[in-house]
Order: structure tokens, then sequence, then C-alpha cells
């Protein structure tokens, strides 16, 4: 690993997409550092996440399944890269290349979003390569993506919101999931759309502004309804639409037949509420439109998130100093992970996989046939669904992510999971999917590893070691370079600058081009924006201040309209269950579950009830629920909350097994990014 000369390293929290500074110090202690994004702060899981470096069940040896039926036993490295890799040759030559899937995750390194990518396309040439991006990410990059021509979750630097009058944040809870991130809201009047009083809710009725409470599934006719009133009350931005996009006339067409009381009758949002929010946001100076999970986890996801940039394009906001519209990504490294090669569609640098200028260019990098590279495979969702069946994957190789937590309806993915030939897990704890896996490598966490993290605002980071893994972890680079050793594929370094230079010249050209970004410029303190196409290129703090990204330089309003949920309550499912995170844990929880001071805090699952809905099904506050859906069952404590609406069940995500919130999800799928239904699940409340 090498000598460590620093006495602490100046890195990054390994949690949200805001990438606090930290200090780490060679025992594992961490302090805040400061930097734009927290200004010396951190939340509890960024103060804690030191805990786990010396984790009592810390992963610190490979282990192996002899037979489905056997335990998981310790065996060398040698031992466990050799048999990963003679059972993926074997399934390989018995069944094709994509008989071997990978999964990856935004929590990843650049770096190993990048080498894993190649290691399926190239060492495997399978096509079956996702990521559990899909299932934070992909409806706000799609929609982005045909508004602006671009994917950057903000399109300007988090400092810029200080300033603000006026933010509306679409289904985002930050004060729970990224609270450094509400230090940059201080002085704006917040409006907050959720289902539920959540403290960002309760900080945005303090700022003088509004919480909005619409049906689960029904945030597009509210945004739609806004852009009735912006429309009708005269609020529209004449001169922006007509000098900088494209769209609006068809755009109106729906909207015009979603004036504000119509919507009141879907959404259960007030008329007179959408209005106002209307109207502040057009008579403030500074104003913002933010979406996130709340808005973007449906079945119609993406043209939810098209809704609010309608919006905000018909009120002049993106790419004007001082406003703007961006998506507040999740995972650490949310962003930087879906550029590079892991998800099913895409080259490095952000190409399409189908582009053949795309193929032949990263195919030039990697010194392959443009031609022998595989085509796009299956979604997250759709590869999970696809395992152990006969025209599916009979091998999975996981990096990051714990599926059997995270992936919506969660007992069948554990079905097909128990169906393959051969499951791999990387990972630094036990989860739940390291635990059913054949093979289980032990690898290094944030503070034991170089690296680079994209955060939120398209800010390239270098995540710095500060100290040794413990003996017997290795890096995910270094598995990843010794499982194509033992396929017997070369040009895959373990180093990470030896990676980093590599992906620069794989994204050169691309929409999200690293190419003028480098350690030594990253190393001296500079900040780099991508995109970044030369060393002298000081890079893009702020996108869309002279054009956007499409080839006329316009952005595109789309045509939107309301599609219902596509699971709705009935009589023997008479309520939606909507899901998301809490303060103290992250993620699936396989983490922040291990931290003492996090997990006494909520150390279970529960249910979020209004009273009068959990009296109606015989359960007062404290009590143990089931929670059904036509999937499964979860339990979890009751917890009666009078400003929920009646008709709506909240349950974090963070818990596996029985407690598993993805047991009731559906896995029903968005149509242009494949994200699952996780918000709107028709669910009945039981005694147990």
């Amino acid at each position: 690993m090498g000598a460590i000369v620093e006495a602490r390293a100046a890195t990054h929290c390994p949690y949200c997409a805001l990438q606090c500074g930290q200090w780490v110090d060679r025992s594992g202690r961490v302090d805040a550092r400061e930097f734009p994004a927290n200004r010396g702060g951190l939340c509890q899981k960024g103060w804690t996440s030191g805990s786990l470096l010396a984790h009592p069940e810390r992963l610190t040896t490979p282990l192996l399944r002899a037979s489905r039926d056997a335990e998981l036993t310790p065996v060398g490295w040698d031992t466990a890269l050799a048999h990963v890799a003679q059972r993926l040759a074997a399934v390989r030559a018995e069944h094709g290349p994509d008989a071997v899937a990978v999964f990856g995750a935004g929590g990843l390194t650049n770096e190993k979003a990048y080498l894993l990518g190649k290691f399926a396309r190239v060492a495997l040439g399978t096509s079956q390569i996702d990521y559990n991006g899909r299932f934070c990410m992909s409806s706000a990059a799609a929609a982005g993506n045909r508004a602006f021509g671009i994917d950057r979750g903000l399109p300007f630097p988090v400092t810029d919101l200080d300033d603000a009058d006026v933010v509306v944040l679409a289904g985002a809870n930050v004060a729970e999931t990224m609270p450094p991130l509400m230090g940059h809201l201080g002085g704006a009047r917040l409006v907050v759309i959720d289902p539920r009083r959540t403290p960002t809710a309760e900080r945005a009725i303090a700022s003088g502004g509004l919480h909005l409470q619409p049906v689960p599934g029904t945030d597009l006719v509210l945004a739609l309804g806004m852009l009735h009133a912006a429309v009708v009350d005269g609020h529209l931005d004449a001169d922006y639409l007509a000098e900088r996009t494209t769209g609006f006339d068809d755009a109106w067409r729906v909207a015009a037949q979603w004036w504000p009381e119509r919507a009141e009758r879907v959404c259960g949002v007030p008329a007179t509420d959408m209005r106002t929010v209307v109207t502040w946001l057009a008579e403030a100076s500074r104003r913002y439109v933010l979406t996130a999970r709340g808005a973007e986890q449906h079945a119609h996801g993406v043209d939810t998130v098209s809704s609010w940039i309608n919006l905000a394009l018909a009120l002049g906001l993106p790419g004007r100093p001082g406003s703007g519209f961006g998506t507040i990504t999740g995972q650490g490294n949310g962003q930087g992970g879906r550029e590079h090669g892991q998800k099913s569609d895409q080259l490095p640098g952000y190409r399409p996989i189908t582009d053949p200028a795309a193929r032949e260019h990263v195919a030039g990098v990697w010194g392959v046939d443009p031609d022998a590279l595989p085509g796009p495979g299956r979604s997250a969702t759709e590869l999970l669904a696809a395992l152990g069946r006969p025209d599916g994957p009979k091998a999975l190789l996981v990096f990051g992510s714990n599926v059997l937590v995270s992936a919506p309806n969660a007992t069948a993915v554990a079905e097909r999971l128990a169906a393959l030939d051969l499951l791999v897990v990387a990972d630094v704890l036990p989860g739940e999917t390291a635990m059913a896996a054949d093979v289980v490598l032990p690898v290094a966490q944030w503070a034991e590893e170089e690296g680079t993290m994209t955060n939120l605002e398209g800010r390239v980071l270098r995540r710095r070691r500060a100290l040794d893994p413990p003996s017997g972890v290795r890096t995910d680079l270094e598995v990843i370079a010794g499982l194509a050793a033992e396929l017997g594929v070369g040009g895959f370094p373990a180093e990470p600058e030896k990676v980093f230079e590599e992906l620069r010249a794989a994204s050169a050209g691309g929409l999200a081009d690293y190419a003028g970004i480098s350690y030594d410029r990253l190393d001296a303190g500079e900040a780099l924006h991508w995109p970044c196409p030369a060393e002298e290129h000081p890079g893009t703090p702020r996108l869309f201040t002279e054009r956007f990204a499409h080839a006329d330089g316009r952005a595109r309003l789309v045509p939107v309209d309301h599609t219902p949920a596509a699971e709705l309550p009935d009589v023997e499912y008479p309520l939606r269950a909507t899901t998301g995170r809490v303060l103290v844990h992250y993620q699936s929880g396989a983490q922040t579950r291990r931290v003492t001071e996090l997990a006494g805090v909520v150390p279970e699952a529960f249910v979020e009830v209004h009273p009068d809905t959990a009296a109606r099904a015989g359960l007062a506050d404290g009590d143990l629920a089931r929670v059904v859906s036509r999937r499964g069952t979860a339990q979890a404590r009751v917890r009666c909350v009078a400003s929920l609406r009646p008709d709506t069940v909240f349950l974090p995500f963070h818990f596996g097994g029985d407690q598993a919130a993805n047991n009731l999800t559906n896995p029903a799928l968005d149509p242009i990014s494949r994200m699952p239904e996780f918000k709107v699940a028709a669910v009945r409340l039981e005694r147990p």
C-alpha cells in the first residue's frame, strides 16, 4: 500500500453526494474540515463514519461456500479469485458471455466505476452490467438530458444557493438526508413538496414558506397546475422563452387543461397555494427549483421531473445568474458513478453505448475492436428479475450494493439470487447480500484508499488514504485487476491514478469530459467541475450561462401529462405506502445500523400512520404492525403522526429481512429511465 506520510488526510465523507470535507487521522479519527459544501460541519453520519473502519464485524478475509448448503468459510485470496474465475469461465463457456452479470454502485469512486465497466465489457464480454444508481438518479438524468442536452445534478455550485430568495424543494427532505445543505438555504423562503411534514417541511413553514402535501404519485399534476397559474396570471418570461427555449406551445397545450382547481382535485394541494408559490418564484430575483427522489422514484418519474423543468423554464430560471433548476443527487458518487460506464447503456464520458463514434473512441482507448464491445444490457431491476432464468444471467458479481434491501420487490430479488449458479459480493461489512453470496471478497473503505469522487455539483474531488486497510483486505481496483488476471486478460491497472489517467482519455470529447482534470491539479487545490476538456481549462462550475447543450443551444420544454401510479389503492389495499430515509441511517443501513450512536436512535423499522388510520386498523402508537402489499409484508413499529395524510403511510428503507420496506414496493418501471416505482405501493395495515 505504501507508506503514509501525513499525520492526517484531507478527504471526504463516505456517505451522501454533498461530499463534506473531512480530516481522517491514522487511527481513523474523523474531524470536520472546512469545505464549501459543509463549511466545517458534519451530520451525525459523517461524525461517526470512522467507527466503521475498525468495526468488529469488519470483513477481513475472503469467504467461500463450497456448496449452496454449506457455510461460508475463510480462504486465501489466491483460492478465492481462482475459484471465481474458474466458475465464471465455466458459466460463459456453457451459456455465453451474457450469462455473467455485474452490479455496481453510485458509491464507488470514479476509478472503480470506470474499471468495473471496462471489466464487464472487455474481460467478461457481457452486456449485463448496471448499478444501483438506477434506483436513485436515473429519472432526473433522463429528464435533464432531454431538456438541457446534458445531465449534471446541480449545474451551479452549491454555494450559489446561499443568496437565494425562494427555493422550491420537490420531493426532497434534505434536513435529514444531507443536513449540511440546509446551511445553504438559511436565507431563503422554502417551499417543500412532500406527503409528510418532514423536518425540512417544518423549516419551510418557519421560513415563511409553505409545505405542500400532494397525494403520492401526483407531483406532476401539481407542477402542471403551477405552470397553468404562471401563464394565466401573467408570470411567463416571454423573452427568455423566445431566446433560449423551444417547445413551450406543446407543453402549454397540456398544462392548459390543468387549471389549479382541477389539479387540486387530483393532487390535494390547494389552488391558492399553487398560485402563491408561482407568484413567489416570479417576483423573486434569485430563485431555484430543486427535485429529489420524492418526485423521481415513480413509474412516470422522467415526466414528473420534466414538469418541474418546464415550470422553471417558463419562469426563466435555468442558466440565469442567481437562479436555476437542479436535482439533488443522493449517493456519494451518484454523479460520477453514472458517467463512466457502469450503467448498461453508457460508456465513459457519458457516451451512449449505441453511438458508433462513442464505441470507436472508447474501444481505441481500451485497445479492442469496437465491434467486440457488447451493446446495451438490462437495467438494474430487469437484470435482477432475470437472474437464474433460462435466458438470464447465471452468475452475478456485486460491488458496493446491498440489493436484498435496496431493490424493489425484495422478496422476489431474494428468490432470483438463490437461483444463481454463482453469487460473488465485494463488501466491507456482512450485509444481507454479502451473507447470501457463494464468495465474499473483503474490500477497503473510503479512508483506506485513493481515488476521486464527483459530488452533486459536478465537482471532482480527491479521496485520500489516511490509513492502511486491515491485513487481508484489498481495494476494489485490486480485486477487479486480480480477477482480470485470473481470466487471462490484461490492461487492468490496480493503481488509482493510472486508472484515472485512462478514464481521462476515455472521457475526452464526451459530455462528461474529464480530460483536463488530473490528480496534480486536484492535489494543488483547484476546484474543477466537469466538463474540463484540457489541462489549461478552468472547469465549468456553471453550465448554461450562454447556451444549453443541445446543438441549437436551446432548452426543450417537453409536453407531459398525468399518468396515475402503476398501482392504486382499492378495497383490499386501501392505503398508499411511500418510502424514504431518516437522519441517522443511510441507504440499506448496512453501515449505519452497525454504528451504536446511530442505531440506538432508530433501532428498528417503523411505519408512520395518521392516528385515525391506525385506529381503523385496530392499532395504536407503539404497536407492532404488518404492512401488506401484493408483493410481500413488512413488520414495523407504529408511529402515529397527526400531520400525515390519512391515505398515506411512510416506511424508511434502511432495514432488511421482515422489516424491509422494499418487500412492499412495486417494480413497475419508468419507460425511459427504467426507474422503479418506490414511492407508491398500495398496502393495508394489520395487527400481527
